[in-house]
Order: C-alpha cells, then structure tokens, then sequence
C-alpha cells in the first residue's frame, strides 16, 4: 500500500481496481479511503488545524488538494474560517455560509506520510470487507454451509466458508466427533452478530434444523413442498425423533423420507456421525401424535390434561422400559417432540392407582356425608368425585340413576351442603388465626380453603398476592394453588384483582402533582 501514495497517476486507479477485486468490495470504498489518507498525509504537512480535502481523478487518477475555508460573520477559527469581507476579495458573490477550496500545489509523501496514509488505507479497506461479510451472511441464517476447518482452538473449530471464517462452538458439536485441519464440515448457519473484530458466524452440527435441512436436501418432496417436516428432536449423535406430514393423500411421508433400502435416511444418519434418527407420521390429534411419537414401543391408553398440555400414558408391563427408553431418552424426546409432558405408568400401575383413588374417595364420602360404603361406592362409580358434586348436581339427573329416589337424593343433597358450609366456617376461622387480611378474602375467585393455601404460604396481603405470577399459583410442579384446578386465565384475574391498588394509589398520586 506504501507504493499506492507514490504511484504514478494510471497505477493509484490501477491498485485501487486491484484491492476492490481482491477483497470484493466496491472500488469506490477504496478510493474513497485512499482519499482520506492522502487527506490525513497532507494535514501533517500543512498543519493539523487546517481543513484538507484530497479529490482522485476517477479518470485520470489525478489527486488534487484543497484548503477549505468557511464564510462566516465572526472568525473563531482563522485556519478553516473567513471574515465576508476577506471572501469577497476573492469570489465578488460570496456570501455568509459559502465554502471556499483554495488550491494546494500536489506534494511528495515522505516515510512517515506514506505509512501513515497505508494504516489508514489497510485499516477502511478491513472495515468494508468486514461490513460486506456481514451483509452477506446476515441473510442466510438457517442455511447449512460447507466448509474447511481452518483450525481447531479449544475444542472450537474454526471454518473457512470462502470470503469470510465461521466458527462452531464445542458445544455445538456432535459428542466423540473430531475435526482436524483440512477436514470438510457441513454445519447449520444459526446466529450472525456484528462484533468489533469483524463479523462472528456462529455454526452448529447439534440443532435440530440442521437435521431438518439435511433432510430437505436428501428428500426432493420436502424440498418441493409436498411433505413438511413439522418437529424435530434430538440427543446430538445418539439418536433423534422427527415428525413429517404429506399434503399429497397418495405420498407416504415416512417412506418417502426412509428411501430405497433407507438410502435418504442413512444419508442423513452418516452425515450425523451413526445418529439413530425415529422418523414420526404427524397428526393434528395430539393424543395420536404423541402414540407416534413413542414408537417403537405399544400404547395401551391416554389420558389427557390439555389445559397443562400433559398426558399420561398408560403401557403394558413389557414395553415400559422401551417406551422409557435407555436413561429415558424415548419419552424425553417423544415430550420435546410433541411439546407435552408425557407420564408413563404401565397397566398394573394404573390400575393400583385407580383402586387407591376409588377407595379414597369412598371413605370421603363415607366421612363427610355420613354414609355406608356401600352407598359410597356407588356415588364414585356414577362419576362423583367430591361432595361439590353431589351437593350441586341436578337434582332430577341425581334421581335418574338407578336405586336413588327423590327422597335420598334430597337427604344426600343436604348433608352435602350442610359438609361444605362446616367446611367454609372451619377455613374461615383457620384464615383469620394465619392473619390472611380482609381485603385479599375479598378478591373474586377466592374460596377460604384458597385462602387457607394462601396464609399457609405466607401469602396474606393485596401486595402479596400481586407480587406473584399465575405460575407460581397454578404450575403442577409447586404451584400455591394447584390442587384447585384454576386456569391460567383465572389465576391472572385474581393477581390483577390484587394490583388493582396500585393503579389506583397512582392515579391518585398523579392527581394530587
């Protein structure tokens, strides 16, 4: 770049066509950061507190100088600015605002100027290779990317993807693989974030798009459109679960994928380092999803909770450690797959616990409505399953099952009630004794048994009760009130009933400024 600034005229436009094509860049950034350098050289010459301006001959590769002065009514600054009177001296029609370029005779660039003008030159060259990396790759997340490893630093590998380097973090690398220098490497393009050193591409071999994308290059009917992939999960090279649907009736979404002789698919198992991959008929039916998803093992029975999207899974004894799957990686990736929490218990399991259920409930009735077991058990196996039930169902529908008349579901009826206001009277005592305040009792939605929850977990205030999240209410792991069956909807009315304070203290305080 030394030679650049002591060129003749034809080799300045020459070098400048030279690095604009070697960096593909545009060559009017060259020249343009040529023209700063020269500007910079010339200011050490003819002083720092001047205003210099360098123009190149786009043609001619003539570079020619200016000094540049400013018209303006009160000089500050002598070296950059003139009096009107000073202006008009040399341009008759100046006026206030006008900007005058006085000509500088060319000049020789000594040691320091040229090398001063090539950091400059090298260093605005840098700057818009880096900004045309950027723009380059920016638009192609979620592309796969081939490339030469480069080197490998700290377990992270570094690629050379052609005009511009990307790196794959070690732990976006598939466990056991190695990589060497010179080694090829298909990779997923994920994240482009502009850095102070450049532009960092950031590649991985561990997402499930990448696996995605490798099977649109090997399936042309995903590629086409004709099938969709709808999920993907994976355990980086062990094994995967991906969910495909065909929106052609007469293509079989699975065996196209498969290929002859599982030619697709063990070209995607190689490219994954030996990675077992289960390919999942989609359904919109999420019970029949989630089946599928645990294949290969066999699914007796589901039962479904949609409102927390979980599901229970009931097997038979001898499929429950391959529905598990090894460390419970079957049903882990079923889950990530179907986006549901998956419950597997076998047949025997459930029917203990649904013995278990039926016996609790029986001695609950029994208890609370003063009842023989026989009667009891009647109540749970017509669907009862607590006295809210029997108290507030239909009286006619009660007397319409076998054995009850009118009388009995009366008396039942009524000690019902009687049961839930003693249990109502007994909740409210026990709020009072916790301190639970008046004002959060108050709150819509809230029943005393709640509000017994409530003080028990130390919640017995407005502010209390608004400082939480419906999740920490009603999430099925620890959630305060999660055994009340509330929906998210209904957890978020009674925090904003608790906040509504706030709002109003403020309106308040806006009022009173």
């Amino acid at each position: 770049m030394a030679t650049a600034v002591s060129a003749n005229r034809l080799e300045l436009l020459q070098i400048a066509d030279a690095v604009a094509r070697e960096k593909t860049i545009d060559k009017e950034v060259v020249l343009s950061a040529m023209e700063e350098a020269i500007q910079k050289a010339a200011r050490s010459r003819y002083g720092a507190e001047n205003e210099i301006q360098a123009q190149i001959d786009r043609k001619s590769g003539e570079i020619r100088l200016f000094r540049i002065i400013e018209v303006v009514e009160e000089v500050e600054n002598p070296a950059t600015q003139t009096d009107l009177v000073s202006a008009r001296e040399r341009k008759p029609d100046a006026a206030i605002g006008d900007i005058l370029a006085d000509s500088l005779p060319p000049m020789d660039f000594g040691r320091v100027a040229a090398q001063t003008a090539k950091q400059v030159i090298v260093q605005k060259v840098r700057d818009a290779e880096r900004e045309r990396q950027f723009n380059e790759f920016k638009d192609r997340v979620g592309d796969v990317i081939s490339g030469i490893v480069k080197r490998v630093e700290y377990g992270n590998i570094i690629v050379d993807i052609g005009r511009a380097e990307a790196i794959v973090r070690r732990d976006q690398l598939i466990p056991r693989e190695h990589f060497r220098n010179g080694d090829r490497v298909r990779a997923y393009i994920y994240d482009v974030k502009r850095e102070q050193r450049g532009p960092q591409i950031f590649l991985s071999r561990t997402r499930p798009e990448f696996m995605a994308k490798l099977f649109m290059q090997e399936v042309p009917e995903i590629y086409d459109g004709i099938i969709e992939i709808k999920a993907v999960a994976r355990d980086p090279g062990s094994r995967a679960k991906i969910a495909v649907t065909s929106n052609d009736h007469s293509i079989d979404p699975v065996g196209a994928c498969v290929g002859m002789r599982g030619s697709r698919v063990q070209a995607v198992v190689g490219e994954l380092q030996g990675e077992k991959i289960d390919i999942i008929p989609w359904s919109a039916d999420p019970a029949t999803f989630i089946v599928n998803g645990l294949q290969p093992a066999d699914v007796a029975k589901v039962v479904m909770d949609e409102e927390n999207r979980r599901i229970e899974v009931v097997v038979p004894d001898d499929q429950l450690s391959l529905a598990i799957g090894r460390r419970g990686q079957n049903v882990r990736l079923a889950s990530q797959l179907t986006g549901w929490v998956i419950d597997i218990m076998t047949e025997a399991d459930e029917s203990q616990r649904r013995q278990e259920e039926f016996r609790q409930r029986t001695q609950q009735f029994v208890a609370e409505l003063d009842v023989d077991e026989t009667l009891a058990q009647l109540l749970v196996t017509e669907g009862f399953s607590d006295i809210e039930d029997v108290a507030y169902v239909d009286a006619a529908e009660f007397a319409s099952i076998e054995g009850f008349d009118e009388a009995l579901v009366s008396e039942l009826q009524r000690r019902a009630r009687e049961a839930i206001e003693a249990q109502t009277a007994a909740a409210e005592v026990r709020r009072q004794a916790l301190g639970v305040n008046d004002d959060l009792a108050g709150i819509d939605g809230l029943t005393p048994q709640m509000l017994v929850i409530l003080g028990e977990a130390g919640v017995k205030t407005l502010d209390d009760l608004g400082d939480l999240a419906a999740d920490e209410l009603i999430n099925s792991e620890d959630g305060i009130l999660r055994t009340f069956g509330l929906s998210e909807e209904e957890a978020n009315a009674i925090i904003m009933s608790a906040r509504a304070h706030w709002f109003a203290d403020d309106a308040k305080a806006d009022g009173a400024a």
